[in-house]
């Protein structure tokens, strides 16, 4: 019996192009290089997840049962989340967005103050007509 191999996200990483495209899908690594012609929603959607941890993106479209048996047929082994790839995503996500020239960072709660004056102003003309 062989053993199984154990993925990390680098190890992903290196399989990220049409010529070699693994995913990660629930804790599973698959390769899908051979799939990629054959994948119902275009070659694009697989090498944009390719070298990833796709499991949310898969589970989002909602695959058939079928397709889940098409995938079995793709194991390669076990994919281990050493927490690299969520540590370089919240950290990005964390950044605060730069403030375009010209605006303030409150000018959502002015935006939400305005409409709410044409709101009641509205109230107003409707009850004094």
């Amino acid at each position: 019996m062989s053993e199984i191999k154990t993925f990390t996200i680098a190890d992903l990483a290196q399989h990220s192009s049409k010529s070699s495209l693994y995913l990660a899908v629930g804790g599973k690594v698959y390769d899908c290089t051979d799939f990629i012609d054959e994948h119902p929603g275009g070659e694009e959607v697989l090498i944009d997840e390719a070298g990833k941890d796709a499991t949310e993106s898969f589970e989002d479209v909602g695959h058939s049962e079928e397709a889940r048996e098409i995938m079995h047929k793709m194991y390669v082994g076990e994919f281990k989340d050493d927490g690299a790839g969520k540590k370089a995503k919240a950290t990005s996500s964390m950044t605060p967005k730069p403030i375009p020239a010209g605006e303030s960072s409150d000018s959502g709660s002015r935006s939400y103050i305005v409409a709410l004056a044409v709101v009641a102003g509205c109230v107003l003309w409707k009850f004094l007509l």
